[in-house]
């Protein structure tokens, strides 16, 4: 015992000696030379790599004097973060193939056009995306990028050579720039002159919200598909610009593991994506094992992982003839770590990281032509595919705001579709010019289209990684459906939101229907300026038009500015936001007159959201970047470790993430229920329902389930359990749109995205059931047969009251990930109209 004690000790003084001592010749190959005159990465940011972890300011500085110091690279800023920080992208090859790097690209895109076959692929350059650490707590991609920039830009061979000649190298050093900033930051203000690897220190233990996230706590690889934020915008712009031919993502995993390369299971690839995409991720594979077992790093593929949902940067390149790669390091969370393997120090997990980025450029080089070849069959069969023809509209004759955004996605993801020609109606829809808009399917993108709008709900594995579904009309509510190309006018080159006229001045009122996706943005503002508005709570007719549930009126008179002033700020938000707002001269209508009690006086919101730890910080930014991005509303963070210090009585709502267990003392609970039945509306999401039924909140009844396992062996409970899960999938709920939370919608069925397994009972009277799914609710996804019939005829919304305060609760989630458009306005509802239900 004293011996193994004694080998560990020395194993670990091993390690952390080299993390201390590691020179940046511990990552680099020894059969080639590297030029004097480019800049080592210790000569410009002042440490070795894995030393320290990089800053993103000192990644940046380091790419800028690479491209400075070597005619191999070229350097753009994209953009930048929400934080500010550039989004580079560095384009390395040979200094013959930069002078011709226009043509090169524009040879490349035509394998994916039409007349491709024509194209002779035998000296063509491959193309290469290499991205790091989209997760910034994740660090060792980004990391790596230092010493293999370095590498691309001085190594000196002919094998160099050969590399550069046939390769463009599209080299994105940092997904993430605010996450990696982050978690730099916290590893390296703990980090000590004499490495300590014990787990329980505090540099292994980030606080919340952690590096993960961007700077509105979300995973960003989850946004590929999606593109709401604007590293994915830049780094898609990216991808549609050069249709790489292979793409790798560097992650990392938990400390105990070792190294993964795909492919994944198998089992688990989306069924759209080609076999060939596999046999070609496979025979890549084989590169990655090669230079892994040179330097004795063990790994493992083809389990955990999967290839289904095409918003994650490894299956994303798979839908668009691309070889997407994942690679996952085990995590040294710091400078060195105690594993289960020993000491893993943030040195090896850099080397494994660089090894497997050159291994890909190897791979690529020799699979070069098959790379190529591929690309070009793929987006030739899927035109095959699509040669039949037909189109897809979608739209909302109500809100254009909705459609217009699906229409932007599309337009980033090089999608082409086009205006209306003119009206129509069909299946009882009405699609309307300006509001629709009709997608053909015979384009370069036709898998790609039906990766985004089919409903799928057959599959050949129960397990799934991320979501079963993400189809993009149920996730924006709009009407959609198979159409001919007949049904379309010309091609849209530019979007442009919806234009409206500004309203007629009044004297009177003004009208608002609640529809538009932007109304409570408009509403907000309005209340921010001290005008007075209300809502209907009534439908009613007037000068030939119908004013639906929800109807907001804007009365002239007893305002704090006069006529003239209400109509230009009313005239500047409509041309701003595109909304529609009709000025009237009588409160006489066929219904509710305006001067009626059914009319409901809305005051300004005051929200506050909690957070901190126990909370889910990519459910708390959703809706931290709903309100300040999309609707400019203030929302105060209020951490649960300081609630029971803050004055919460300036609230008029309070937002608990539906990651919310707890975390709050008995006295901040009592304290809670106090300012409750005072009149605040506390709002809670999925897991919160049970801390809100155990703490009296909420009365809450939950179907219980029982699970028992029967022929399924010990090998097999994990896959009997995952089965059991709903990971992500849409539902059919139908609404009673005389409620104040359905109001703004048109239809009487809502697509809901749901990814918890808790199935609310509804209440005795129908009444209180405003959101109920349906007998037969799976719309796409998967979702177990037991756990289906648990589901049917359930309630994701339960309203009750304390007081004279609303407790208001859902069991799903209402802001996905940023792009589910489509359920957003029942927080929203929840926010402006609670006191009302």
């Amino acid at each position: 015992m004293r011996k193994i004690s004694l080998l560990l000790l020395l194993l670990s003084l091993t390690a952390i000696s080299q993390q201390k001592t590691v020179q940046l010749d511990y990552y680099l190959p020894t059969d080639v030379k590297y030029d004097p005159a480019i800049p080592t990465p210790k000569t410009v940011i002042g440490h070795e790599v894995g030393e320290w972890h990089i800053t993103h300011d000192k990644l940046t500085q380091y790419m800028y004097a690479l491209a400075n110091a070597s005619p191999r690279i070229t350097i753009e800023d994209r953009g930048s973060t929400f934080e500010g920080r550039p989004l580079l992208l560095l384009t390395i090859t040979t200094p013959a193939n930069h002078q011709n790097i226009e043509s090169i690209r524009t040879q490349h895109v035509q394998l994916t056009e039409n007349g491709s076959s024509s194209l002779n692929t035998a000296n063509m350059p491959v193309v290469v995306y290499q991205g790091f650490s989209i997760h910034g707590n994740e660090p060792s991609g980004s990391n790596a990028a230092l010493a293999v920039a370095y590498y691309l830009a001085a190594a000196q061979a002919p094998k160099i050579d050969e590399l550069l000649n046939n390769t463009v190298i599209l080299f994105d050093p940092s997904f993430n720039p605010d996450g990696l900033q982050r978690f730099a930051y916290w590893a390296n203000i703990h980090k000590s002159q004499n490495v300590n690897p014990d787990p329980n220190d505090r540099e292994y233990r980030e606080v919340w919200p952690g590096g993960r996230t961007n700077h509105y706590w979300f995973d960003m690889n989850r946004d590929w598909l999606p593109v709401q934020l604007p590293e994915s915008r830049a780094r898609i712009k990216s991808f549609h610009h050069w249709y790489p031919n292979v793409l790798t993502d560097h992650h990392e995993m938990g400390t105990n593991s070792s190294f993964f390369f795909q492919p994944g299971i198998p089992s688990r690839t989306h069924p759209l994506t080609p076999q060939k995409n596999q046999d070609l991720t496979g025979a890549i594979a084989k590169y990655h094992a090669k230079a892994l077992d040179k330097i004795g790093s063990f790994y493992y593929s083809e389990e955990n992982f999967d290839d289904f949902y095409y918003g994650k940067g490894s299956t994303f390149p798979d839908i668009n003839g691309s070889i997407g790669i994942l690679f996952e390091q085990a995590s040294s969370r710091g400078h060195a770590q105690e594993s289960d393997n020993g000491v893993l120090t943030f040195a090896f997990t850099i080397r494994n990281q660089f090894t497997a980025a050159l291994s890909t450029l190897e791979a690529s080089v020799n699979l070069r032509k098959q790379l190529l070849d591929y690309q070009r069959d793929f987006f030739s069969n899927a035109r095959n595919e699509a040669s039949k023809g037909g189109a897809i509209v979608f739209g909302d004759e109500k809100d254009a705001s909705r459609a217009y955004h699906l229409a932007e996605i599309l337009q980033r993801h090089k999608i082409k579709f086009h205006e209306l020609r003119s009206n129509f109606a069909s299946n009882g829809k009405n699609y309307k010019k300006g509001f629709a808009y009709v997608v053909p399917k015979n384009q370069r993108q036709h898998r790609l289209i039906n990766a985004m709008f089919e409903k799928r709900t057959q599959f050949q594995d129960s397990l799934f990684y991320d979501v079963s579904a993400w189809t993009f009309p149920l996730a924006f509510n709009l009407d959609f459906e198979e159409v001919s190309m007949n049904r379309a006018g010309s091609e849209v080159m530019t979007l442009e939101k919806n234009k409206v006229s500004s309203p007629g001045q009044s004297e009177y009122a003004y009208l608002m229907e609640w529809h538009d996706y932007y109304t409570p943005k408009l509403l907000n503002h309005l209340l921010g300026r001290g005008i007075r508005a209300k809502v209907a709570m009534k439908p009613f007719r007037m000068n030939g038009k119908q004013f639906d549930y929800g109807t907001i009126m804007i009365p002239v008179r007893n305002q704090q500015m006069n006529a003239q002033n209400l109509w230009t700020i009313l005239s500047t938000q409509v041309q701003d936001l595109g909304i529609e707002i009709t000025a009237v001269n009588t409160g006489l209508t066929q219904g509710i007159d305006l001067g009626s009690s059914q009319f409901r006086a809305i005051t300004q919101p005051k929200v506050a959201i909690l957070v901190g730890d126990g909370i889910s910080s990519n459910d708390a930014g959703e809706i931290w970047h709903l309100f300040d991005t999309r609707y400019d509303m203030l929302i105060t963070k209020l951490d649960v470790n300081r609630f029971g210090r803050a004055d919460i009585s300036k609230y008029t709502d309070i937002i608990l993430p539906a990651s919310f267990g707890g975390g709050l003392t008995k006295e901040d609970s009592a304290k809670l229920k106090t300012w409750v039945k005072n009149g605040g509306t506390l709002i809670g999401y999925r897991n919160s329902g049970n801390w809100l039924q155990n703490n009296d909140f909420l009365k809450l009844e939950f179907k219980k389930k029982q699970d028992t396992a029967t022929n399924i062996s010990f090998e097999q409970r994990g896959d009997y359990r995952g089965a059991q899960v709903i990971g992500g999938a849409i539902f059919e709920t139908e609404l009673d749109r005389s409620h104040p939370i359905a109001f703004g919608y048109k239809n009487k069925k809502l697509p809901m995205f749901r990814n918890t397994t808790l199935f609310l009972e509804p209440e005795s009277d129908s009444y209180n059931n405003p959101i109920r799914y349906t007998s037969s609710p799976l719309l796409s996804g998967y979702i177990s047969e037991e756990n289906l019939e648990l589901l049917k005829n359930t309630v994701p919304f339960r309203v009750g009251r304390q007081g004279r305060g609303r407790v208001i609760y859902f069991t799903d989630n209402t802001n996905f990930r940023a792009f589910w458009y489509g359920t957003n306005k029942l927080l929203m509802n929840a926010i402006f109209f609670g006191d009302e239900m």
